[in-house]
């Protein structure tokens, strides 16, 4: 471990030796998913960590090229978190949502894991009632999907493809990568099968208990870390609606894009990121922000400007932009894009982490050499 390294452990160290750590919810985590649970408490307040979806698998101009990334090609570091998509795989699909080969996905997982990096999944997952999109809103889906409901066998057929892919994704010594998975994300939106709209409040805490449990009790999966993430709330009881509780949450968060003026944006960022700090102080979970970003980022200074400063203000641990699909629609820059040098500044504002960072922290409970 590098000077540099050695320096920063102790650094973070300090910052929370007088604060309790708090163990994941899953009773049974593997040591490796433990370790980053801890170790991610620990890095709150030395740098929020920097993500972006499907960040090395493509991006504006290239796809499926090796050791490459978009955040990369700025800021000369990949990201922290690295996001990815089960979505496709209810149906045992060789491409995931995004066109991403799982059999690359689970390459590129296996990658940011060897480097030290994070790991998170969402999932769009088709309605299971119909075979439609995760956006076919057509039918009170959540409460057919528990036992006893008309289509929880087909449910259950999703989780076990699911299940079955997530047991492949290995580390060196055959050890389980953990995983922040996020399921039912934007619950509080009317666009999903599992939106506000279309269920009521203890219907969708029975489904996410029973997802939860199954995965966890059925099929041994114990290196889940769970994401609440909502989508627009406006109030603590609003966000806690449809909360499945303790037992079943190790982060929360909420996505948040700037696709209004730039003031509304950073201003319902504020106040959200507030009544967030509040619910993870008093329920022991750790603050995030899974999804955000301003699409072809218009303006040069957003990073230092309006993203930075206002997560500042927060003790939130991680915030990942949404993905780089083509050139009108990216939301981090790449090399000439006209945020590039701001963002250049962002990652090295020392309030950003980046996986150049990360490596040498050994956040899984061992340490790792190599950043490629």
């Amino acid at each position: 471990m590098s000077k540099y390294a050695i320096a920063f452990v102790l650094m973070i160290s300090g910052l929370t030796t007088k604060a309790q750590l708090y163990a994941p919810a899953d009773k049974m985590a593997t040591p490796e998913t433990r370790a980053l649970y801890y170790s991610m408490q620990r890095l709150v307040g030395a740098g929020v960590l920097f993500g972006h979806h499907d960040d090395t698998a493509y991006g504006v101009g290239w796809r499926y090229d090796a050791d490459r990334s978009d955040v990369k090609s700025v800021t000369g570091s990949y990201p922290a978190i690295y996001g990815w998509d089960l979505a496709k795989i209810e149906h045992d699909s060789i491409h995931d949502i995004n066109s991403i080969p799982f059999q690359l996905q689970k390459q590129l997982v296996k990658d940011a894991y060897n480097r030290g990096g994070i790991n998170t999944f969402c999932w769009h997952m088709d309605n299971p009632a119909n075979g439609k999109t995760a956006w076919d809103t057509t039918k009170n889906t959540p409460k057919t999907l528990v036992a006893g409901g008309a289509y929880h066998d087909a449910y259950i057929t999703y989780l076990d493809r699911a299940a079955a892919y997530l047991k492949e994704l290995k580390g060196p010594d055959g050890e389980a990568i953990p995983i922040l998975f996020r399921p039912f994300h934007e619950l509080t939106g009317s666009w999903f099968w599992w939106g506000k709209k279309q269920n009521t409040p203890d219907e969708l805490i029975a489904l996410w208990q029973f997802t939860v449990d199954y995965l966890r009790n059925t099929k041994k999966l114990h290196n889940l870390l769970i994401v609440y993430s909502v989508a627009d709330f406006d109030s603590e009881a609003e966000f806690m609606e449809r909360y499945p509780g303790d037992d079943y949450v190790d982060f929360i968060g909420f996505d948040n894009y700037c696709t209004q003026s730039v003031n509304v944006y950073q201003t319902r960022l504020d106040k959200r990121l507030s009544i967030i700090d509040a619910i993870a102080t008093s329920h022991h979970k750790r603050a995030c922000l899974p999804e955000t970003g301003y699409v072809e980022i218009p303006q040069p200074d957003w990073w230092t400007s309006v993203l930075l400063p206002t997560l500042s203000r927060h003790k939130i641990s991680y915030v990942m932009a949404w993905r780089n699909g083509n050139d009108h629609h990216y939301y981090v820059p790449y090399p000439g894009q006209a945020s590039a040098d701001d963002f250049v500044k962002f990652f090295n504002s020392g309030q950003t982490m980046f996986q150049n960072r990360l490596t040498g922290l050994g956040v899984y409970g061992k340490p790792v050499f190599s950043i490629k």
